[in-house]
């Protein structure tokens, strides 16, 4: 069987054999969408990465599943992924990332990579519907969850500290001053959100502050796909926002509607990752490490697939405050 090379890959394609080399290894300087083109090709066509997941390097596959609606439109993910392709590189593992579809998600299908059987063991990034979960479960290889977990489920998940980091954020609003705080983000949508407003709820009841259910504000569709924020009758003095495009969106949406941030209330992202720093102003944030984040996860998922004792099921990883001019903080 003749080898597949990266250049059978770029000619199929049409690109050049430098975008296919940053397509697989996760570097910069092609798009996402041009990335996952490049991934789905190699997967199709049988490519295997030099030095990697063979029987004689004793490398393994381990398959990386997202919902679309993440990877589409969130370069926070797109960030992660890069960081779990480096994480397995340098342990002479191989990444191969499948996106989940809405329907395939809805309709709850095999991902092709397990009924093929090219995957060894699974890290399922961001939000997937429990069933879909469950599905995945069954499926008998190991796996563990990215930046998500579910209730009443002992499986093994990596995330970031957002109870910590969403009361950070609304601390550090109150300590500038700012008492009346809204919170934006469809607390539904996923863990991470739910997560981001306990510890928005826990600074303000902290200080005696009851939060407003009228300043409780929609950020995004049943489909997780982002809204206009309905911004309330009575505006807020702050927001904390579910992320840094949330927060984005909405300081323009309120300079639109007259408006200045911080001079007439401040805003707050969250990840620090892309729109933080293009916002203008520049964002308040909470950093997420996602390079912490990736190693750790590569590392639970190669216990996993070893067989090994993976100690307590849910690992969360700390981040850190980063005050910007959105809330006054002249950098």
């Amino acid at each position: 069987m003749k080898t597949v090379r990266m250049a059978d890959i770029a000619q199929k394609l049409g690109i050049s054999v430098v975008s296919v080399s940053k397509g697989l290894s996760g570097k910069d300087g092609v798009s996402e969408e041009m990335r996952a083109r490049i991934q789905a090709t190699a997967r199709e066509m049988g490519y295997k990465a030099p030095g990697t997941p063979t029987e004689t390097t004793g490398g393994k596959t381990i398959g990386v599943l997202v919902q679309e609606r993440f990877f589409a439109e969130s370069t926070f993910y797109s960030n992660l992924y890069r960081e779990l392709v480096k994480q397995c590189s340098a342990g002479k593992d191989f990444a191969m990332m499948e996106i989940v579809t809405h329907q395939a998600e809805a309709e709850v299908q095999t991902p092709v990579f397990i009924s093929q059987r090219k995957v060894d063991g699974l890290i399922l990034m961001g939000q997937l519907t429990s069933a879909y979960v469950s599905m995945v479960a069954q499926c008998g290889l190991p796996y563990l969850l990215l930046d998500c977990y579910r209730d009443g489920f002992e499986e093994s998940c990596v995330v970031s500290d957002n109870v910590t980091g969403g009361c950070l954020l609304t601390r550090h609003l109150l300590e500038q001053g700012y008492l009346d705080i809204a919170f934006v983000g469809s607390i539904w949508a996923t863990t991470s959100i739910m997560d981001r407003y306990l510890g928005y709820v826990k600074a303000l009841r902290q200080l005696g502050l009851i939060p407003r259910e009228d300043w409780r504000l929609e950020d995004r569709n049943p489909r997780g796909d982002f809204l206009p924020v309905q911004l309330p009758e009575q505006i807020p003095r702050a927001f904390v926002c579910s992320c840094d495009e949330v927060a984005y969106r909405l300081v323009r949406q309120l300079n639109v509607a007259g408006y200045r941030v911080p001079e007439d209330v401040a805003v707050t992202g969250y990840d620090d990752y892309g729109f933080s720093t293009i916002s203008t102003p520049p964002l308040t944030s909470y950093r997420v490490d996602t390079g912490t984040m990736a190693r750790l996860a590569v590392v639970r998922i190669r216990n996993l697939m070893a067989g090994r004792s993976e100690g307590s099921p849910i690992i969360t990883v700390p981040g850190r405050l980063v005050p910007r001019a959105s809330t006054g903080i002249v950098e």
